[in-house]
C-alpha cells in the first residue's frame, strides 16, 4: 500500500499567497520629498529596498544642490534602482524668501561624492511637484506619509495651495532640525536653514509631525569599518564610494564616522522601534540675527504665565503649551546601521 505524502512546496505556495493582501495591506506608502546628496541617496536607495514602503513618488527641492542637479541625480538614483516606474517631479527652485544655499563642499560637485552614475534611463514626470503631492495625498486619503529629507519647499507650497490636503495626510515624519544646537549654523540646521518660511508653515499646519533632527543622526554614525560590510553590486558599490566620500570629509574635522540624517528618517519610517521620541511644541525662528532657522523646542511644554501688574511684568503661573511634533531624542545606532547596510546589499 503506497501512502500519499503532502506536497509541502505546494501548500507553501498556498500558504504564501494567502497571505499576501495582508503582507500587502501593511506597506505605507510613502512620498519622499528630497534635495538629493549623499544622505539623500542612501535614504533614496534604503526605501527603494524595503518592503515596508510603496514608494509613490520622489519629489525634488534644491538644498544640497540646486534643482536641476537634484533632479538629474533622482533619476539616475531611480534607474539605478530600476524603477522607472516611479514617478520623480521637480518642485520650486528657490526658498520662499531668501536665496539659496547649496553644499558641494560636502556632497560634491554633482552631489552624490561625484560618482559618475550611468545616464538615467527613467524621464522626469511634467509634473510640479506640489501638485503631485496633492493629486496623491487626495487619490490615498489617510494613507501617504509624507517623507521630507531637504528643506521643506515644496511641502509648504503644496500645503498653502491645498490646505485641506493636511487632515488627509497620515504623518509627517521629516529629517530636519535639532533640539541642541545645529551644523549650519550654531543654532541652525541645515533643511529647515535652507527655508525657515517653509518649515514654519509646515511645522504649523496642524498634521502629525515626527522630527528626525541632528540630536539621533548624530548618534548613529556610519564608521570606515562599516563600509566592509556592504556587498557587490551595482547599488552596494555608489553607497560604498558615496559613503567613503563623506567618510574622509568627516575623518578630515574629527568626526569618527559620518551620519546618514535623511536614511535615519526613511528607517524610522519603516521601523518606529528604532527611535525614543518626546512630544513637544517646536517653533521655527525666522528672524534672529544668530538663530535664523532654529527650531525652538519647549521640552517640557510649559512656559511662564507673565501678567502686567504694579508698573512690572510678574509670572503668576505656568501654561501649558500644545505639542505639535514627536521629538526624536534617542536611537538604536546599531539596528539602524545594520538596517541601512543591510537593505543597501540587498538583504
Amino acid at each position: 500500500m503506497r501512502t500519499r505524502r503532502c506536497r509541502l512546496p505546494g501548500l507553501a505556495a498556498l500558504l504564501l499567497l494567502a497571505a499576501l493582501p495582508a503582507a500587502a495591506a501593511t506597506e505605507k506608502k510613502v512620498i519622499i520629498d528630497t534635495d538629493p546628496g549623499i544622505d539623500d541617496a542612501m535614504a533614496i536607495l534604503l526605501a527603494l529596498n524595503s518592503p515596508e514602503l510603496d514608494v509613490q513618488a520622489l519629489t525634488v527641492v534644491p538644498g544640497n544642490v540646486p534643482l536641476r542637479q537634484g533632479t538629474e541625480n533622482a533619476l539616475r538614483l531611480v534607474s539605478l534602482a530600476g524603477r522607472c516606474d516611479l514617478p520623480v517631479a521637480a518642485g520650486a527652485d528657490r526658498p520662499l524668501v531668501q536665496q539659496l544655499t547649496t553644499a558641494e563642499f560636502w556632497h560634491g560637485q554633482n552631489g552624490l561624492a561625484d560618482v559618475n552614475l550611468p545616464a538615467p534611463q527613467c524621464k522626469l514626470d511634467p509634473r510640479f511637484a506640489p501638485d503631485l503631492i496633492i493629486e496623491l495625498v487626495h487619490r490615498f486619503p489617510n494613507e501617504i506619509t509624507l517623507v521630507p529629507v531637504g528643506p521643506l519647499t515644496n511641502i509648504a507650497l503644496a500645503t498653502r495651495k491645498d490646505p485641506s490636503i493636511v487632515p488627509l495626510v497620515k504623518e509627517v515624519i521629516l529629517m530636519g532640525g535639532s533640539i541642541s544646537g545645529g551644523n549650519v549654523t550654531a543654532a541652525a540646521e541645515a533643511n529647515i536653514y535652507g527655508d525657515p518660511e517653509a518649515a514654519k508653515i509646515v511645522f504649523s499646519a496642524g498634521w502629525r509631525i515626527t522630527m528626525v533632527g541632528l540630536d539621533v543622526g548624530n548618534k548613529a554614525l556610519v564608521r570606515r569599518a562599516d563600509l566592509a560590510r556592504l556587498s557587490s553590486g551595482p547599488q552596494s558599490e555608489f553607497a560604498r564610494a558615496a559613503l567613503g566620500y563623506i567618510l574622509d570629509r568627516s575623518e578630515e574635522f574629527g568626526f569618527p564616522g559620518t551620519a546618514v540624517y535623511d536614511a535615519l528618517a526613511v528607517a524610522v519610517t519603516i521601523d518606529r522601534s528604532l527611535v525614543t521620541a518626546q512630544p513637544m511644541r517646536v517653533e521655527i525662528e525666522t528672524r534672529g540675527e544668530h538663530t535664523r532657522g532654529e527650531t525652538v523646542a519647549y521640552r517640557y511644554n510649559l512656559v511662564d504665565q507673565v501678567e502686567w501688574r504694579d508698573g512690572r511684568n510678574m509670572v503668576v503661573g505656568i501654561l501649558r503649551v500644545r505639542p505639535n511634533a514627536e521629538v526624536c531624542v534617542e536611537v538604536d545606532a546599531a539596528r539602524f546601521v545594520q538596517l541601512l547596510l543591510s537593505r543597501l546589499s540587498g538583504r
